[in-house]
């Protein structure tokens, strides 16, 4: 989406009314509560609003708009204009399969495993499905961020599907593992699909950015971390 950094959205949609549809600045800038109807924009309006956004966000207004305020049509646009989050990042380890599945997938023991995990503590388990609470160190505010997560590992196709149970600022958040065997090792990979809530300290674009990365330290770690072991005879 392309919106000017020092302009909030709402602004741009102001300026569309006004420009195209005839909104009367004033009373808009009176009332921002009300609704585009409660403003006088009638059915033309919106058709013209409609265009406009259409091509400047590529993002469909639908026809219950009316009801919406101005920063409720910008919100709108915001989460349609805003694809959701994909990335997808992977390591190869010197080690076997076999020894990669186990250590990564032994979840209490992930705060050997990650850096940023202070506490892995095992709430249910079911067959081949953990549920699991992560608490992370304190950030640079002194916030200890925790969620409860699920995973279900198969161990014939060696891939792993996990989900956030508390979605805490993701709309959702899954995870894809994979696991597969190299010349001299195993490439395990990360595919996380995500989006993002409206009232997200940041957006799908800024997470994608974070996610990426992270996944690129904490891949390394692991990394370092089970060669390491291999080497020192772990099997």
């Amino acid at each position: 989406m392309t919106v000017a950094p020092d302009r909030p959205l709402a602004s741009e949609i102001t300026d569309i009314l006004v420009t195209h549809c005839g909104l009367d600045a004033e009373a808009a800038a009176r009332t921002p509560a009300a609704s585009l109807e409660e403003l006088g924009m009638d059915s033309l309006a919106l058709l013209e609003l409609s265009a406009v956004v259409a091509d400047r966000w590529r993002v469909k207004i639908p026809e219950q708009a009316a009801q919406l305020s101005i920063g409720g049509v910008a919100e709108l646009v915001a989460r349609q204009a805003d694809p959701p989050g994909h990335t997808e990042n992977s390591v190869d380890i010197a080690a076997p399969l076999p020894l990669v599945w186990d250590v990564t997938n032994d979840v209490a023991r992930w705060t050997e495993l990650f850096t940023e995990y202070a506490v892995a503590e095992i709430l249910e388990r079911d067959g081949d499905t953990v549920r699991f609470r992560l608490t992370m160190h304190p950030d640079e505010n002194g916030v200890s961020w925790s969620w409860v997560s699920e995973r279900t590992a198969d161990p014939v196709t060696r891939q792993v599907r996990a989900r956030r149970v508390e979605t805490g600022p993701f709309e959702y958040m899954r995870i894809h593992w994979r696991y597969d065997e190299i010349p001299g090792g195993t490439r395990m990979t990360w595919v996380q699909d995500f989006a993002m809530k409206p009232t997200a300290p940041v957006d799908n674009a800024g997470m994608t950015e974070r996610i990426n990365t992270n996944s690129k330290v904490q891949l390394a770690v692991i990394k370092e971390r089970i060669e390491r072991a291999y080497a020192g005879g772990a099997r």
